[in-house]
Order: C-alpha cells, then sequence, then structure tokens
C-alpha cells in the first residue's frame, strides 16, 4: 500500500491517543490487582500497545484533500523539536513541594513495588508509638496504610520510564509525553482546518509557555492532553462515515469505540476530567435521535474507560477523592443530571428527530453575538467582578506572600479567576485570543445553520471546557502553576480556532480578490493575510516563552542528591526524621526512592527520641535520625557527627498574579542524618 501524506498525518497523529490507552488498558488493572511489575507488564502490555498500534490506525479513514508531504513533514519536525528541547530542559523535581515530586513518588513507588497501598512498615520502626506518624505531604495515613495523593494513570505511564532509565528515565518521560500532545493537536487541526495549517497550530502550541512547563515536570496533563485531544481525533475519523443505527458492525464503529475507551481513560488520568466528558454525553444523545451507527459504539467505550477511572478514583485514590468531596460532590451530581437529562432528551426527540435551527432566521447570528458578548464579558470581568474567596486559610496566606513579593495590595482571599483570560492571553498572544472569539463566533453559527457537522463534537467539548474553566479555574492562581488548567483544552482551543479563523479569512480573502479580477499587486492580498495573523500569533507566544522562565532547568541536582542520600543509608536502616518542618517534604523520597522504613517524630524531645531509638535497636535494625538542621542531631544524640548526603541549591519556578512568570526563585534543600550506632 502506497504511503500517502494525507493517510500518514492521519495515522501517526492518532497513535498516541491509541498507544497511551492500549498501555493503560493493561497496566491499570495490573495495579488494582498488585501485579504491576515489569516483567508482566513486559509480557502483556508490549504486545497490547504493538496490536493496537498497528490495528486501530488501519481503519482511519484517508482525508478528503490532496495533502503535500512537507505540512507533514513540518509538523513532525516541530514535535521532535520540542521532545529535544524539553528532555535538555527537564526538571528534576523529587522533593515533594508541589504536584510534580508528588507524581515522581506515585511513580516510584508502584515502578519498585507494583501494589498499592504503601505499607507503613512500623513493625520495623517502633510498632505503634503513638509519637510517630506516617502522613507526609501528598501521602495519606489510614490505618496501617499510605495511600498516594493523585489518580493513578499518569504513573502508570512514567513508570515505563523509570524501569527504562531509572529515575532520569523517569523524568524526561513526560517531554516526550508533551511532544505527543503537540502531535496529536496538529492531527486534530489538520482534521477541523486543513492539513496545510497543521503546522502552525503545532507551533503556537510548542512554543507556549504552559506547554512547555507542563512537558518539563512529572504532571498528569500532557497525558490528559493526548486522551481528550485524541478522542477528539479518533471521533472525527469514526464519524467520517455515514451510518444507520441498524447497519452491520464496520470499521466506523470500531473507530468510534476506540473513541469513547480513550476518552473514558482521561478519568484514570485526572478525576476532574468527568467535567470536561459532560459534552460528549449530549453529544452521543443527539448521535442517537439521529439515528447514528456510532452512538452506541461511543456510548459503551466510554463507559468503559468511565468505570475504570471511577474505579481507579474510588478503589486506588480515596482518600485524595475525600479530599476534594467538597468540589467533588456536586460535580458527581451535575453529571448525574446531564446523564438523566440526555436520557430524557433522547426519548423526547426520538419520534421527531433534532430540531432544525436551520429555519430560525435570526438563530445563528444569535448564537455568534452571544459568543462574542460573553468574550467581552471575560474581558471586562477584572472591572466589575472581581473574585474573592479560596476557602483555604492556608492557600490566603500563601496569595498575600506572593502579592507581597510582587509589589500588590495584600489580599489573600484574592482567587484572581476574573483574570482568567488575560491569563490565556499572556501564553498565546492577544491576536490569538481575538482570533479564537472570531472562530468560535463563526463556527457556533455555522453549526447553528446545521453546516460543518464534523465540528459539532469538538465545538460542544471545547466551548464547555473553555467556558467552565474560564468562570472557575478551581487552582491557586499563582503561575506559572495556574497555566496548568489551561493547557489540557483550554489553550488548544484557542489555538485551533484562532487558526481555523486565519484560514476562513485567507479563503475569503481570495475569493474576494478572485471576484473583483484584481492585478497581481492584490492577488498576494490573502498570504499577505495569512502571513501577518501567523506572526500576530506566533510572535507573542515566542516572546512570553523566551523571556519567562522556560531558559533554565529546575531542580537540577536532586537526582543525584537523592542517590547520595540513598548510598548513605544502611541497607537495615529505619528512618525517623525529627524536623517536623521537612517531614512532609522528604518522607516520600526517603520510603519510596530509598526503600527504607520512615515515620516523623513530630515531637523529638529527647524522651521520644531516646524510646524510639530503642524499639528500633530491640528489632535489630539500625536507627537513622533525619533532620534539616544539623545542631538538632547532635543535640539529641550526642556525640556523634551527623553528614550531609542531600544539599541541593538550583533555581526553582517563581510565582506571579499579575503578570506572566518570569527569572526564578531558589531551591535550597537539605537533609542531615545521623546513623545511631548500635551499643
Amino acid at each position: 500500500m502506497r504511503l500517502l501524506p494525507g493517510r500518514f498525518l492521519a495515522r501517526v497523529t492518532a497513535l498516541p491517543a491509541i498507544a497511551v490507552s492500549a498501555w493503560l488498558l493493561v497496566a491499570f488493572p495490573l495495579l488494582a490487582l498488585g501485579l504491576f511489575t515489569p516483567w508482566i507488564a513486559l509480557i502483556l502490555g508490549v504486545p497490547a500497545v504493538i496490536a493496537a498500534g498497528a490495528l486501530v490506525p488501519r481503519l482511519i479513514p484517508d482525508p478528503e484533500e490532496d495533502v503535500p508531504w512537507w505540512p507533514v513533514v513540518l509538523v513532525l519536525v516541530v514535535a521532535a523539536a520540542f521532545a529535544i528541547v524539553q528532555v535538555a530542559y527537564h526538571a528534576e523535581a523529587l522533593v515533594i513541594r508541589r504536584d510534580p515530586a508528588s507524581y515522581a513518588m506515585y511513580t516510584v513507588w508502584i515502578a519498585e513495588n507494583g501494589h498499592l497501598p504503601i505499607p507503613q512498615q512500623r513493625e520495623l520502626i517502633a510498632g505503634d508509638d503513638p509519637a510517630l506518624s506516617y502522613q507526609s505531604l501528598a501521602h495519606y495515613e489510614r490505618g496501617d496504610s499510605i495511600w498516594p495523593q493523585f489518580m493513578a494513570g499518569a504513573p502508570l505511564v512514567t513508570a515505563v520510564g523509570y524501569w527504562l532509565g531509572g529515575l532520569d528515565g523517569m523524568l524526561v518521560t513526560t517531554p516526550l509525553l508533551g511532544a505527543l500532545g503537540v502531535l496529536v493537536f496538529a492531527g486534530l487541526t489538520a482534521r477541523l482546518v486543513g492539513a496545510r495549517w497543521a503546522p502552525l497550530g503545532a507551533l503556537v502550541l510548542a512554543l507556549c509557555l504552559p506547554q512547555q512547563w507542563v512537558s518539563r515536570f512529572t504532571y498528569s496533563e500532557p497525558v490528559t492532553q493526548i486522551l481528550l485531544l485524541g478522542g477528539l481525533v479518533l471521533a472525527y475519523d469514526a464519524l467520517v462515515a455515514r451510518t444507520r443505527i441498524t447497519d452491520r458492525w464496520s470499521r466506523a464503529h470500531t473507530l468510534a469505540a476506540v473513541a469513547g475507551l480513550v476518552f473514558g481513560l482521561a478519568l484514570v488520568v485526572r478525576i476532574d476530567a468527568i467535567r470536561d466528558l459532560l459534552p460528549v454525553v449530549g453529544f452521543i444523545a443527539l448521535l442517537l435521535v439521529a439515528r447514528r451507527g456510532q452512538a452506541l459504539p461511543l456510548l459503551g467505550g466510554l463507559a468503559l474507560g468511565t468505570g475504570l477511572g471511577l474505579y481507579a478514583g474510588y478503589g486506588l485514590s480515596l482518600p485524595y477523592l475525600e479530599y476534594l468531596s467538597d468540589s467533588l460532590d456536586p460535580l458527581l451530581m451535575i453529571s448525574g443530571g446531564v446523564l438523566l437529562a440526555a436520557v430524557a432528551g433522547t426519548a423526547a426527540l426520538w419520534r421527531y428527530g433534532l430540531p432544525r435551527t436551520d429555519r430560525v432566521r435570526w438563530l445563528p447570528n444569535a448564537v455568534g453575538a452571544l459568543a462574542l458578548l460573553t468574550m467581552a464579558g471575560f474581558a471586562v470581568r477584572p472591572l466589575l467582578w472581581p473574585d474573592y474567596g479560596h476557602g483555604s486559610d492556608f492557600t490566603d496566606g500563601w496569595v498575600a506572600y506572593v502579592q507581597s513579593q510582587e509589589g500588590l495590595p495584600v489580599e489573600g482571599s484574592r482567587t484572581y479567576y476574573d483574570m482568567s483570560l488575560y491569563w490565556v492571553g499572556w501564553y498565546v498572544g492577544l491576536g490569538t485570543v481575538l482570533f479564537a472569539s472570531l472562530g468560535v463566533a463563526l463556527v457556533l453559527r455555522r453549526l447553528t445553520r446545521w453546516r460543518d457537522p464534523q465540528w459539532l463534537l469538538p465545538a460542544m467539548f471545547l466551548v464547555w471546557s473553555v467556558a467552565t474553566t474560564l468562570v472557575r479555574p478551581a487552582i491557586t492562581p499563582d503561575h506559572p502553576w495556574a497555566s496548568r488548567r489551561l493547557i489540557v483544552l483550554v489553550i488548544p482551543a484557542f489555538v485551533l480556532l484562532a487558526v481555523w479563523f486565519l484560514a476562513w479569512l485567507t479563503r475569503y480573502c481570495t475569493v474576494a480578490v478572485q471576484a473583483e479580477r484584481h492585478g497581481s499587486p492584490a492577488r498576494v492580498l490573502p498570504v499577505v493575510v495569512a502571513a501577518g495573523a501567523a506572526v500576530a500569533m506566533v510572535g507573542p507566544t515566542a516572546v512570553t516563552s523566551v523571556t519567562g522562565i522556560m531558559g533554565y532547568r529546575q531542580d537540577v541536582g536532586t537526582v543525584e542528591a537523592a542517590e547520595r542520600l540513598c548510598a548513605a543509608l544502611p541497607d537495615d536502616a529505619s528512618v525517623v526524621v525529627v524536623d517536623s518542618g521537612m517531614a512532609g517534604n522528604y518522607m516520600p523520597l526517603l520510603r519510596n526512592v530509598c526503600g527504607v522504613p520512615t515515620a516523623a517524630l513530630d515531637d523529638a524531645t529527647p524522651d521520644n527520641v531516646n524510646r524510639v531509638l530503642g524499639e528500633i535497636l530491640l528489632r535489630d535494625r539500625t536507627p537513622v535520625l533525619a533532620s534539616e538542621d544539623w545542631e538538632q542531631l547532635e543535640d539529641l544524640v550526642p556525640g556523634t557527627a551527623p553528614e550531609r548526603p542531600f544539599h541541593v541549591v538550583a533555581q526553582m519556578d517563581p510565582s506571579t498574579l499579575m503578570e506572566p512568570p518570569t527569572g526564578h526563585w531558589t531551591f535550597v534543600g537539605n537533609v542531615w542524618i545521623t546513623v545511631v550506632p548500635r551499643p
């Protein structure tokens, strides 16, 4: 079979979502059964990924347009360059301050042990001594076990990197996943806008600071992005062929089932993906009313993936979901309401079909105008409705600290959610925001007129996600941290719609020039418009990244320091962290990476320390005390010389509230240990 450029682009841009889904479909049940070991995963997971990667892309239909090789090559160059740069600048976040190190510690544990929860191993320290605790940042103590925070999906993927290359291999996996996200987005752009516009979409996304930033750390966003954007790609391919609900099974049905599964598996990675999936439920209802054969396979795949995601949450991350209950419980209720509404709507419309919105003359223009008014509302929101109320004293204190650092009035309760549209403008430029606003108005207008049906699911999916995220980002508002909330769907949506509008405008100019029969100078108008608008998108995006925080590596030296720390511990060590200020940050590193039983002694009085040391010695193990302060160790164990195997001074993210992040702050990490000699 001849390798056509359009066929190659369509298949290669769907492949990342197919491969990640196949891996999760095998790896997650193995983890749930406590069998997530390298050999079992190799025997079962690798064939599954190879089979899915070989078979599913063959079902993807060839694009209708005649695609040359140059956009395909440019897309691959952009993705490859992104991967190279991000691998070269990858962070080494292993000490828990925020989420990246939490995911890294999760990855190390399941890669080394293959099961959850994490045993406390209190029997190897001091039994049930009430002075000891086992909970730390991103790790919940429940009974005699420890449950890591977050969902299992991203660690299941980055565990492959750990198996192949240890800590360094794990840390460079996410940059590769970020590059695959760029590739998938290029495929979505090629399908919805045109293959010749795919390089521009890929370039803008690759250049934007949040895409680079989340790809340098072990965040879950790159995996989620691959799955959700990949679900849109596969759903588009599944819906190319028109099938009736009574038709026999075909490749369109298989693709629809795979698309639903890819969508649903995003829940294994992030529990809040349930909000993003609600439009898919509504779209399936519309397919059923339209008697489309893809409806039931899409529903079946979505149900399977969602079921695995809910088990991942309530089976392996229950303490985390309990922590999120104030926001998660209402979301689940809303989801139940949407499901009931979809069932009721399908039943009500089953006989009469979909309402013909195209017959209401004023409606398309009204929908487009409403989209523009909504964007204008987001633009003036900071002036009219500044947002307050985190619901957390800790967050209030942190925001107040960042405000003082930035020279702003100190209002710790300020959420800055009203600035959410401006956040997007920081990272992709106001030109992209303007083009996207015009693009969404035109797309919705055309959909209301029953044109461009291929845009219906992407529009429902992306408009819903953008609107709900901009209204309430639900994240601590300092940057670059808060940009995480934008990168999975919001920024890709703005870039996609902006590129679509640019393509539409270029075609409009071309038709206008041809209709007026202008001479050769006027014929360059479409080229000038396309080039000028592309520069307006690429330029500000690149400037923010280059002048921001992308010019240095963060937490450099942490891997080497962690290896020194582990090497300094005896094989039979039982570690007691006597510094309450460092316990939450370093206990997972000691337990998960170094593999030694670890507990915290919050009230490190001499009596408590001596009692715990005695209990460890009675168990024929070597006690080790850990602290950030060497003097504390000297006072607690006189006559010993503490050593400092872990010492890191490195650049780290700054935090800003009213401007894009620039420069860096400094991370200083110290762990002093005293190996208590046996009598």
